[in-house]
C-alpha cells in the first residue's frame, strides 16, 4: 500500500494510529513518473539545454537574486561571503545584534545619481505614490551602534558607508507647507491672521514632531485661507547642534531644516492654543484654547486625527517615523506604566516608519544618539536639557533694594568625572557657559547607569562667588535629610566649583525646589 503523509485532521488525535511519513522523491508513486517507456531510469532534466538560446524575461525578483547566486557560486566558504555572513546565527544568542553587511564590492554604482521609479501611479488626494530613489553616502558609520535582531535588517542587509533613500510624497508635502509658512512669515503675513503652533518648553523629540506635525493637521484640515498656521520650535536654532537625537531624525526622515522656525526667530505672544500640554503646567495664561494630555504621548493624538482625515499621508516611511519615534521615546519604548493602549495602536499603524530598524532598533538608536556626547562641546552638552530661572531674595544690607538670583540646572547622562574629562579645558568651558548664560549659580545634575547597573545620581556645583559657594553648603547641610552629599575629590576644581555624589535616590524635581528655595533666601 502506498504510503502517505497523515492528514491535518489526524494530527494530535492519539487514538489514531498515524501512518509513516516518506518524501515524495521516494515515494513509489513516483517512480513510474521518474522513468522511461523501457523502465530505465529518466536522465535528469536539463532546463539550461531545453531553452537553448530563447530570452525568457525575468521578474524583478529574479534579477535582484542574480548577485546572490554569482557570489554564492563564487565563495565557497560561508564565513567570507559577505551575502551569506548575516545568516549565520546558529552560534549567537537572541541579545547579539546583526553585523553590517559590506555590499558595495559587489556593485558599481555612481552614489550621486538617483534612480527614479518606472511607473507613476495615479494621485491620492494630492499625494502620489511615485518614489524616487538615491543612494548617499552615509554621514556616520552607525556600524558600532549595537541594535538588537529585527526582520527587516536580517534580510535587507546594510552597508556601513553607502545607504539608499526612498522619496516621501507625505514629507516632500510637509516641506512645502514648512516652506510656504516661512516665506508668509519673512512676508510679514500679509492680509492673514498668524496662528502659532508651540509645544512645552521642554525640546525633546516628542514636543517638536507634534508642534511639527500638527501644525500640518491644522493647515490640511481647516484649508482656512484667513489664518496662517505655523509651527514654531520652542528652542534656539543653534541649540539643536547639542540635541544628537533630534538632528538624526531630521535627517533620517528628510525634513527641510531650513524652513523651520525656531523661538529665537518668532513671537511667543502670538501662541493662541495649546496642545496636549499638563494641567497647570502652562506658561501661557492667556490662551483659552488649551487640550489636556489623555496619553502617553502627544504625537499619538496627532497620528489619530491623520488617521480621520488623510490616512494615505501616514503612509510615507518619513512621516511616520517622524511620529513613531516620538511615541517610542515618550513611551519608553511602550514600556511605561502611563504607556496607553491607544499608543500602542498607532505604533503599530506606523510601523513602517521604523524601516530596516524596527520598532525596538529605533528605539534603542535614538536613545544611543540622546546619550552620545563624543562629537558634542562641553557648552553643547550642558545646554541639552538646560533651564534656568530668577528668584528675588531678601534685600541687601543698606535694606534699599531686592537681590535677584539667577540659577541654572543643566542635566547630563554621563559621570560628573567624564564631562570635565572630555576637553581640556572643561572647567573653563563650564565657568564660561554659565558667564554666557548669565547665571550666578550653575547646577549640573549627572545621573546615569555605573557598571552594576546601579543609577549614581551627581552634581556638580559651580557659583559666581566663593561666599554664594559657602551659604549654598550651608543651605545644603541644614537640607541633608533630603539631600545627603558626599564630596567627590576633582582637582582643579578651585574654592568656586565642587562635585558631590548624592547618597540616595533623588530626582530631578527635588533638586529644583531646593534650589528655587535658596534662590529665596540666599543672600549671597
Amino acid at each position: 500500500m502506498r504510503s502517505r503523509s497523515p492528514s491535518p485532521r489526524a494530527v494530535g488525535q492519539p487514538n489514531q494510529v498515524q501512518e509513516p511519513y516518506s518524501r515524495a522523491r521516494k515515494n513509489p508513486f513516483f517512480d513510474g513518473l521518474l522513468r522511461a517507456e523501457d523502465g530505465t531510469p529518466s536522465p535528469p532534466f536539463d532546463l539550461q539545454a531545453s531553452l537553448g538560446s530563447r530570452n525568457i524575461s525575468r521578474t524583478m525578483s529574479d534579477i535582484g537574486n542574480t548577485h546572490t547566486r554569482n557570489a554564492h557560486n563564487s565563495l565557497t566558504d560561508i564565513g567570507n561571503n559577505p551575502f551569506l555572513q548575516p545568516f549565520e546565527r546558529s552560534k549567537i544568542d537572541k541579545t547579539a545584534s546583526f553585523a553590517f553587511t559590506d555590499v558595495q564590492s559587489l556593485f558599481s554604482f555612481d552614489p550621486n545619481e538617483p534612480i527614479e521609479a518606472n511607473e507613476k501611479p495615479p494621485t491620492v488626494n494630492g499625494l502620489t505614490s511615485a518614489k524616487s530613489f538615491r543612494v548617499n553616502r552615509r554621514k556616520e558609520n552607525l556600524s558600532t551602534v549595537s541594535l538588537p535582531q529585527s526582520a527587516a535588517s536580517f534580510y535587507n542587509g546594510d552597508s556601513p558607508e553607502f545607504e539608499i533613500v526612498a522619496s516621501c510624497p507625505s514629507i516632500n508635502q510637509l516641506n512645502s507647507f514648512l516652506k510656504a509658512t516661512k516665506d508668509e512669515v519673512n512676508a510679514g503675513v500679509p492680509g492673514r491672521f498668524l496662528h502659532v503652533v508651540m509645544a512645552q518648553d521642554v525640546p525633546d523629540v516628542g514636543s517638536i514632531a507634534s508642534t511639527i506635525t500638527y501644525a500640518f493637521y491644522l493647515n490640511e484640515a481647516r484649508k482656512c485661507d484667513q489664518i496662517c498656521t505655523v509651527p514654531v520650535i520652542n528652542m534656539k536654532r543653534l541649540d539643536i547642534r547639542s540635541q544628537a537625537e533630534l538632528k538624526w531624525l531630521l535627517d533620517s526622515c528628510q525634513i527641510d531644516q531650513s524652513s523651520l522656525i525656531f523661538v529665537d526667530e518668532a513671537l511667543k505672544q502670538a501662541v493662541v492654543e495649546i496642545f496636549n500640554c499638563k494641567e497647570g503646567e502652562s506658561v501661557y495664561p492667556w490662551v483659552k484654547t488649551v487640550t489636556i494630555a489623555e496619553d502617553s504621548s502627544c504625537c499619538t493624538l496627532v497620528a489619530e486625527k491623520f488617521a480621520l482625515i488623510s490616512p494615505e499621508i501616514l503612509a510615507g516611511q518619513g512621516f511616520s517615523r517622524l511620529l513613531l519615534a516620538a511615541i517610542l521615546l515618550d513611551s519608553a519604548n511602550l514600556c511605561s506604566p502611563q504607556c496607553s493602549l491607544k499608543d500602542k495602536y498607532m505604533a503599530t499603524l506606523l510601523i513602517h516608519g521604523a524601516g530596516r530598524f524596527g520598532c525596538n532598533g529605533l528605539y534603542q538608536l535614538l536613545r544611543y544618539k540622546m546619550y552620545d556626547v563624543s562629537d558634542l562641546k562641553v557648552a553643547d552638552i550642558l545646554r541639552r536639557d538646560f533651564k534656568k530661572w530668577t528668584r528675588v531674595g531678601k534685600p541687601d544690607s543698606a535694606g534699599s533694594r531686592m537681590m535677584a538670583s539667577q540659577i541654572g540646572m543643566s542635566s547630563i547622562g554621563v559621570p560628573i568625572a567624564q564631562l570635565l574629562d572630555h576637553e581640556d579645558t572643561s572647567v573653563h568651558e563650564i565657568k564660561y557657559f554659565q558667564h554666557m548664560e548669565k547665571i550666578r549659580l550653575l547646577m549640573i545634575v549627572s545621573g546615569y547607569y555605573d557598571s552594576k547597573k546601579n543609577f549614581k545620581r551627581e552634581i556638580l556645583v559651580s557659583a559666581e562667588s566663593v561666599e554664594l559657594m559657602k551659604n549654598l553648603l550651608f543651605f545644603f547641610n541644614a537640607s541633608a535629610s533630603q539631600l545627603p552629599l558626599k564630596a567627590i575629590h576633582q582637582p582643579g576644581l578651585g574654592e568656586e566649583m565642587q562635585a558631590f555624589e548624592i547618597d540616595k535616590v533623588t530626582s530631578r524635581k527635588t533638586i529644583e525646589r531646593l534650589l528655587e528655595e535658596f534662590g529665596g533666601t540666599s543672600k549671597g
